[in-house]
């Protein structure tokens, strides 16, 4: 599954403590609020594809729920938060 940048990925509530994977556990602990797919990559300082499949993986888990986007164009907010991200690094 080829996530889009601006799909938001939240950590689904679970009564399992951890992946045993450092790099899953870390992007858990990321995603406690809604967060894009290009924030999970700058945050972890891994190239957007790596983000890509390690968010992949979780979600297969069921341990991450993804929301795509619907529009043409991503909304507001979402841009606005990319860029705190960004600024942010």
């Amino acid at each position: 599954m080829a996530l889009p940048l601006e799909a938001l990925v939240q950590t689904v509530p679970s009564p399992w403590p951890g992946t045993g994977h450092p790099e899953h556990d870390h992007i858990l602990t990321l995603c406690v609020r809604p967060t894009s797919v290009a924030e999970v990559s700058a945050l972890l300082h891994v190239p957007i594809g790596v983000a890509r499949v390690l968010l992949s993986d979780l979600s297969g888990m069921g341990l991450v729920s993804v929301t795509e986007p619907t529009g043409d164009a991503p909304s507001t907010t979402l841009i606005e938060r990319v860029l705190s991200g960004l600024h942010s690094i």
